[in-house]
């Protein structure tokens, strides 16, 4: 089976140049929140093919390894990148798809990488969205495989989607919903996938966070879920609710859309899209730091943030700041004035971009 579509983009053309611009000015005039938070840059992405990278994965197999793909209109690709150098060792073909809207990619208890074909710019407008599943490559190389297509559809009805976890202990599957106006939920999967039948997701827990991406703790203790401003940290036990252990800051990023564990649970790696685009990471610490992370011997207090603050993210702002509001990040609270410029700055673009992509009229075929 062939997957194929199409979506005019004449409308997004006619915003995005002046919004673009507006908001770039806008965040030229700030000094590095980088520099400024002690957020350390991993590495910049220097393969000019990477233009929105939508999803980030950590390799277990391949240490300091990252899996990334581009968004919606480009060639099914998925890029190994060194998060030494930045540099692309290897990209993986998927044959027999065509990316609609990839948002998604997680690692899987099984050594497989499962792919997220489920954006939706029309908010409802895809009745099945799909996963692609393959084992991750042993050796970094480029090469073409032939995934396994997972038809997905929701209990309530299509939407919207950038989130896709794996739980690292079982194997199910979750998607969160992205909904900005504080709808979103998380979704379960079934016990097991099929690529024989359309596989029903079903509401499992209520989130008013506007989710871009998510990723599972290495040891499946926590689960992140991120916006373009913020993200919050659950305690994750497999048949309860899950549990908010605190807000997690998220680096200042043009379109924050993408997140993953490093293998030893210690940081969160945070992408963004957009040309020789930044990965950077947090530490975490305290109760957001996943289990079997917090059982291994650590650096001390305040080590590697690189400003002196017991956590990253004390849960003291609004879920969607980057910053806690209140100057105690060791200034005067200008640095808090400076994010939410930044901030303002790309809702700006994202909300025009949104409102372009719904007036474009999408066909589908298959």
């Amino acid at each position: 089976m062939r997957l194929s579509w199409s979506v005019p983009r004449a409308a997004a053309a006619a915003l995005v140049p002046g919004t673009v611009l507006a908001a770039l000015t806008a965040l030229a005039a700030l000094p590095s929140a980088a520099a400024e938070a002690g957020e350390a840059v991993e590495f910049t992405m220097q393969d000019e093919r990477i233009l929105e990278s939508s999803g980030l994965q950590a390799s277990h197999r391949h240490p300091g390894v990252y899996w990334t793909h581009n968004d919606s209109g480009y060639a099914p690709e998925i890029f190994a990148v060194d998060g030494a150098t930045g540099q692309t060792v290897a990209t993986v073909t998927l044959q027999g798809v065509e990316f609609r809207d990839v948002e998604a990619i997680h690692l899987g208890p099984d050594g497989s990488l499962y792919v997220g074909d489920i954006g939706d710019n029309f908010d409802g407008g895809w009745d099945t969205v799909w996963i692609y599943r393959f084992p991750e490559p042993g050796t970094l190389a480029d090469t073409t495989v032939t995934p396994e297509i997972l038809p997905v559809r929701y209990d309530d009805g299509p939407r919207d989607a950038e989130a896709l976890m794996v739980h690292p202990g079982t194997g199910r599957v979750y998607i969160a919903s992205k909904k900005d106006d504080g709808s979103g939920a998380l979704y379960a999967g079934p016990e097991q996938l099929t690529a024989g039948g359309v596989n029903v997701f079903e509401r499992y827990w209520d989130t008013d966070l506007w989710v871009t991406d998510g990723a599972f703790s290495p040891d499946g203790s926590r689960l992140l879920l991120r916006g373009y401003f913020g993200s919050e940290m659950l305690r994750w036990r497999d048949g309860s609710v899950p549990e908010p252990v605190g807000l997690v800051n998220v680096p200042i990023q043009p379109q924050g859309e993408s997140v993953t564990f490093t293998p030893d649970g210690r940081y969160l790696v945070f992408g963004t899209e957009g040309e020789f685009s930044q990965v950077q990471s947090v530490e975490l610490r305290g109760e957001r730091m996943p289990d079997s992370a917090r059982e291994e011997p650590s650096g001390g207090e305040g080590a590697a943030t690189g400003d002196g603050r017991p956590e990253d993210g004390d849960g003291s702002g609004p879920q969607q700041g980057a910053g806690d509001g209140d100057g105690e990040n060791g200034g005067d609270g200008t640095g808090s004035g400076r994010l939410a410029v930044a901030a303002v700055a790309v809702a700006v673009l994202v909300f025009a971009l949104r409102r372009a992509f719904r007036r474009g009229r999408g066909t589908r075929r298959a």
